[in-house]
């Protein structure tokens, strides 16, 4: 798709403005949601099947994810691309605001503000883990939890 102009942020509002394709990347990338029926049940927010389904050709014609192929009567899995995975600064960046300007009491606040208090190298170890899952990169020799466990952690309220 040809952007509408030449401006940098232009080119990217055109791939990531509407409702709804940030949020199908939040749920791949946070929720590991990789199936069409996930995506649609899963959503906090109630997208529409025609909406979705719109919105993941769009990301796989972007190159933001990509269709596994899927024999008949089986389903495709979805896949972040590198340029996926780029999005997550961008989410991280969003959910940051939030944080100021549109607080809420919940998991994903509480989510969102351990990422913000962990800084960028967590977020490029998030990354990392993504390029593992959805690449096929080999996983990085951390010891203790992986940063997916750690979100997964900062986000169930203790007992």
């Amino acid at each position: 798709m040809e952007p509408r102009s030449d401006c940098p942020i232009n080119a990217a509002v055109e791939v990531l403005g509407d409702r709804w394709s940030l949020l199908v990347l939040r749920d791949v990338i946070f929720s590991d949601r990789r199936y069409f029926r996930a995506l649609l049940t899963g959503s906090p927010e109630g997208i529409a099947s025609n909406i979705l389904a719109d919105r993941l050709v769009r990301l796989v014609e972007a190159g933001l994810l990509s269709r596994g192929t899927a024999a008949r009567g089986q389903r495709a899995q979805y896949s972040l691309t590198e340029a996926g995975i780029q999005t997550l600064p961008i989410l991280d960046a969003l959910g940051n605001w939030s944080l100021t300007w549109r607080p809420a009491a919940n998991e994903l606040h509480a989510r969102q503000q351990f990422m913000h208090d962990q800084g960028r190298p967590f977020i490029e170890a998030l990354m990392d883990d993504l390029r593992a899952r959805h690449l096929g990169a080999p996983p990085k020799n951390r010891s203790g939890p992986t940063p997916f466990e750690r979100l997964d952690a900062a986000q169930t309220p203790a007992d």
